[in-house]
């Protein structure tokens, strides 16, 4: 068997990719000083390649106060590559790098008219007996896929996406239900952990994990549920696989524009 090679790479390029990715990390203009230590380059190094990409159009630099910003082709660079876009790409690329670092199962859910609904399954390495494949609407508040959706979109779209009353969504017919604080509790796991967990309550003896994925302007584009047998899953906030959860969701979201939390 021939022996694989890394591919050769032009380091100069990679360099002055650091400013671009520099820029494309703020939101307003840079100074030469700022913009090339952000780039770990010494501003006398940094300041040929922003007049290399002066000239292809990827930089400009303001004639008013000399700081850098992206330039026309930049932005013409960013609209191709969303136009080429298939959204669901990299949340399914991430499922099944996810799956296979971790062994668990990985689904993947949208908002559909019915609520929330998997889309995409990706199996567990070791045996795993849940009633869950593509098509499959999971429960709003009683599972970690659902309590993402709860806890991201806005109530009012949640009802109307159901055309059902809130109280009826949301909890059995009959049976009233506290939905705001639900929201609390939920709100306060998403900003403490960036995710949500169930840890039995809905199928014995199995835990799951959901982290939202977002793409340009912050827009719910999916959500990703690890998912595993108590025995291999720990239901702890703090362990690696929701770590690893929380990594395949952003590297998703880089591949469709959003850089934030």
């Amino acid at each position: 068997m021939q022996e694989s090679r890394e591919q050769r790479s032009v380091q100069s390029i990679e360099v002055g990719g650091r400013l671009l990715l520099a820029l494309a990390e703020n939101s307003a203009p840079m100074t030469l000083k700022d913009l090339a230590a952000q780039a770990g380059l010494l501003a006398s190094r940094a300041h040929p390649y922003l007049v290399s990409f002066a000239k292809l159009g990827l930089v400009e630099q303001r004639r008013a106060d000399g700081l850098y910003a992206l330039g026309p082709a930049a932005l013409q660079l960013g609209l191709t590559y969303l136009h080429q876009l298939e959204p669901m790409r990299p949340v399914n690329d991430a499922a099944e790098s996810l799956a296979q670092a971790t062994g668990h199962a990985v689904a993947v859910s949208v908002w559909g008219n019915l609520g929330p609904t998997v889309v995409r399954v990706v199996e567990a390495r070791r045996p795993l007996h849940i009633a869950l494949r593509p098509g499959s609407v999971v429960s709003l508040l009683g599972s970690a896929t659902g309590r993402v959706f709860a806890g991201v979109l806005p109530r009012d779209k949640v009802a109307e996406a159901l055309n059902k009353p809130v109280e009826v969504l949301l909890g059995a017919p009959g049976a009233p239900l506290d939905f705001e604080s639900e929201q609390v509790h939920i709100a306060a796991d998403l900003q403490a952990h960036g995710m949500t967990r169930s840890d039995g309550n809905t199928q014995p003896g199995i835990s799951a994990f959901s982290t939202p994925v977002y793409g340009l302007d912050r827009q719910l584009v999916a959500v990703l549920t690890l998912i595993g047998h108590q025995d291999y899953l720990s239901p702890a906030w703090d362990g690696p696989d929701p770590a690893a959860l929380l990594a395949a969701a952003r590297q998703a979201a880089r591949r469709l524009g959003h850089f934030g939390v």
